[in-house]
């Protein structure tokens, strides 16, 4: 029957000659009928009810609703009907229909009305062909999941300084907020900026360095074995201009920098920076209030700092992203879970020996 629990409100006649069957043999057994109705979880009205109704012959459910004062007209179904002819393609919606009609000075009906009534008569709306859904490019091979092989940047605006935008670099693996830039221009020539202060900050200039002091691939012969070396980290942005521009991707290939951009029209493919924005936002609300850009700039920097080396990150087991990007964050994890294992046997250990002493009482020693 497909049954499982408490009887439903409304099943077939099928199932209910089938539940009437298991009582009439139940009783036949030897059962008392309020017995099995309490066995199969069924109230015993209802199946007096029911018996009542398989005597008639009237088992099955009659349609619900009856015959209402507030139904539709015959000429308001019309009205319906005529709307999906004329406005069905162009709304290709029941909720705009219902509005349409009303629009129009057709008909006054709720957009669920409109509803029943198409799918009554078999009518379905043509809903515009989407485009498919496209998948994010996974980042390259190269770009290992550790600290400074995978940035993201990206620049967000605060209410108090509409006009000056917020650069800011944050490493995706550890989440380390790197580095912002509060500038009134957003191009490419603040992109640079941010970039060179978050390589300076990290100690990555060196090896930049290192590799632009290198001999260029076409000094050597055709047939030497040269080994290709990987960017030095990948950079992950959304299409922004000044993320595309050609200033911006000459800057990055002289830095040995590789760029990965999300899909347009795609804010989840930067969820991390994006994340950033959002909970920065939200847990230092004061920073949309501030209006003078020389103290947002300053509340920032404070504000990376708490953020970096105070918070608990929820998404690398959390710890704060100073932590984990400086290595301690496998070991706090560690210490955490042997400090939870060490509790759990000191709690089991304190209760038994209370339990112990507690039997070991005499019944004079009991107050």
């Amino acid at each position: 029957m497909g049954l499982s629990g408490r009887v439903p409100r409304r099943v077939d006649a099928a199932v209910k000659y089938e539940l009437l069957g298991l009582i009439d043999r139940a009783i036949g057994d030897g059962w008392e009928h309020r017995r099995a109705c309490a066995y199969l979880e069924l109230p015993e009205s209802r199946a007096w009810r029911w018996r009542r109704r398989r005597d008639a012959g009237c088992l099955d459910d009659r349609r619900p609703g009856g015959s209402p004062v507030h139904g539709l007209r015959p000429e308001e179904v019309t009205a319906i009907l005529d709307l999906f002819e004329a406005w069905g393609d162009v709304d290709r919606s029941h909720r705009k229909l219902a509005h349409r009609g009303s629009y129009l000075d057709l008909v006054w009906v709720s957009p669920a009305t409109v509803r029943r009534v198409l799918a009554a008569h078999d009518l379905v709306l043509r809903r515009p062909r989407r485009v498919g859904r496209s998948e994010r490019t996974p980042f390259p091979e190269w770009a290992s999941y550790t600290k400074n092989s995978i940035w993201i940047y990206d620049c967000t605006r605060f209410a108090g300084c509409p006009k000056h935008a917020v650069f800011a670099v944050m490493d995706l693996v550890t989440r380390k907020w790197i580095t912002e830039l509060v500038s009134i221009e957003e191009t490419s020539t603040q992109v640079q900026v941010a970039f060179l202060d978050a390589l300076e900050h990290e100690h990555l200039l060196d090896v930049i360095d290192a590799r632009q002091d290198q001999p260029p691939a076409e000094s050597f012969p055709f047939t030497a074995a040269v080994d290709v070396l990987p960017p030095v980290l990948l950079a992950v942005s959304d299409n922004g201009p000044q993320m595309t521009s050609c200033s911006t991707r000459e800057f990055m290939a002289m830095c040995a920098i590789a760029q990965h951009f999300g899909r347009p029209g795609t804010p989840t493919d930067q969820a991390w920076i994006e994340s950033l924005f959002s909970h920065v936002k939200a847990e230092w609300p004061h920073l949309d209030r501030i209006k003078d850009p020389e103290v947002l700039r300053a509340e920032l920097a404070v504000v990376r700092h708490e953020y970096n080396t105070v918070r608990l990150h929820a998404a690398i087991g959390y710890v704060t992203p100073a932590d984990e990007h400086d290595g301690r964050g496998p070991r706090i994890r560690a210490a955490r879970k042997r400090g939870l294992r060490h509790a759990r046997w000191a709690r089991i250990t304190y209760h038994q020996l209370k339990k112990a002493k507690a039997n070991r009482r005499s019944p004079t020693d009991v107050d």
